[in-house]
């Protein structure tokens, strides 16, 4: 049984997002990619999740949520093993350029296109291997 929960949780996406129609959405594309998906709707619950589970990634939604440059910069410093990557309708976000330079691992425009997402995901793998194996 321990190995079942090692699976799930080696293969959970944390996703921090207050619309319950865009965390269905991706959840359905996440389980077609064959992830499990923890939804979050606050920074705090996000943190609390960060501090209980063990995660392959967070998505965090720009737009349905209220994220700073500060925000996000303790977040990716308190847990510097975790990938974030962030999805908005818009393009640009020059308010949160430093974070995005710095803290980000990628960021997507909605709609989310499923090839893209499944290319970042594997791309966090391939990154998680290398980092296991050297």
């Amino acid at each position: 049984m321990a190995n079942k929960s090692n699976e799930i949780s080696q293969k959970t996406i944390l996703l921090m997002d207050a619309d319950p129609e865009e965390i269905a959405g991706i959840s359905h594309l996440l389980m077609e990619a064959d992830f499990y998906t923890l939804a979050v709707t606050s920074a705090s619950e996000l943190k609390k999740k960060l501090k209980d589970a063990s995660l392959i990634a967070v998505i965090m939604d720009l737009d349905s949520m209220t994220v700073d440059n500060r925000s996000i910069k303790d977040l990716a410093l308190q847990f510097p093993s975790i990938p974030f990557l962030c999805i908005s309708k818009e393009r640009f976000h020059p308010e949160l350029k430093d974070s995005i330079r710095d803290h980000i691992y990628a960021c997507l425009t909605k709609p989310i296109d499923p090839d893209e997402l499944n290319y970042w995901l594997k791309c966090i793998r391939e990154d998680d291997q290398s980092l296991t194996v050297g």
